[in-house]
């Protein structure tokens, strides 16, 4: 196996969009509606020189609602080389509980390093996998049940701070998973103000809330969502794919690559043991 370095791995400045200061968090709701990613790098011209000045995120829209200004919605993140060897950059990712690195050169942007392009270097085969999985699990599981109203899922799962919830039956055996994008394919956005209360709808109506404050890849700050209030079970994934402890790094990213997901429950017999992230894979290397 030989070294990897950043470049092999990364995607391209070519194929980023990218927003520009002076700029406002509305050319970031765009890119994020339009692209679906949970952050955008952000560029200036400086004497027609293209120069990187840092990444604006979901999160940073969150936590800063009233400000418009691009220059201080952003944030300063860790960068990498493109000649930086692989491993020791997802390894600063992991560090930093980052899920993108951006690359750069001088203060030139020439791509972005996510844990996706990472996982996928190790279902290749490209860098080391062959860590059990159980090593790498995380044994703290958000977890709800087959009949829990989805709205309280929902914020089971934002307060969590996880992106998904392991769906248990009456036996506390692992049924289904419920992610933010399973949500966000049954959620319904209002624009305009709305009054959330405290208190629960009524069986058969929808519960609404102010800016849902999640990690997923399409949820808006800013917004009301409706979202109904049935059960779990109708919205959850039951084709569900489970991994054992024995299984190696390279086979579980081989899993989430080929079926687009980012985690995938650790089970022993029909006992959940834990949870296999995308991000606890980095770990291993």
């Amino acid at each position: 196996m030989t070294g990897m370095n950043v470049a092999d791995a990364m995607t391209p400045r070519s194929e980023l969009v990218v927003v520009e200061i002076p700029g406002s968090r509305n050319d970031v709701l765009e890119y994020i509606q339009d692209h679906g990613f949970s952050s955008v790098p952000v560029v200036k011209d400086v004497d027609g020189d293209e120069v990187y000045r840092g990444l604006v995120t979901r999160d940073d829209l969150i936590d800063q609602p009233d400000e418009d200004q691009l220059a201080l919605l952003m944030r300063e993140v860790p960068t990498a080389g493109a000649a930086d060897d692989l491993v020791d950059a997802a390894r600063t990712m992991a560090a930093e509980g980052s899920r993108r690195l951006p690359v750069v050169d001088g203060d030139e942007l020439v791509g972005i390093l996510t844990v996706t392009d990472v996982v996928r270097a190790i279902a290749r085969g490209e860098v080391d996998g062959e860590t059990r999985v159980g090593e790498l699990a995380t044994r703290e599981v958000n977890a709800t049940h087959t009949e829990t109203p989805l709205t309280v899922a929902e914020r089971e799962i934002a307060l969590s701070g996880v992106p998904y919830a392991v769906v248990l039956d009456g036996d506390a055996a692992v049924t289904g998973m419920l992610t933010e994008v399973d949500i966000l394919e049954v959620a319904r956005v209002v624009e305009g103000e709305a009054s959330t209360g405290d208190s629960i709808a009524e069986e058969d109506s929808e519960w609404s809330w102010e800016g849902i404050k999640a990690t997923g890849a399409r949820y808006l700050p800013t917004r009301n969502v409706e979202i109904p209030a049935e059960d779990v079970r109708h919205f959850m994934t039951d084709d569900l794919i489970t991994v054992n402890a024995t299984r190696t790094a390279k086979e579980v990213a081989q899993e989430l690559i080929s079926n687009d997901i980012e985690q995938v429950p650790l089970v022993s017999g029909t006992e959940l043991d834990g949870i296999v992230r995308d991000v606890d894979l980095l770990e291993g290397l």
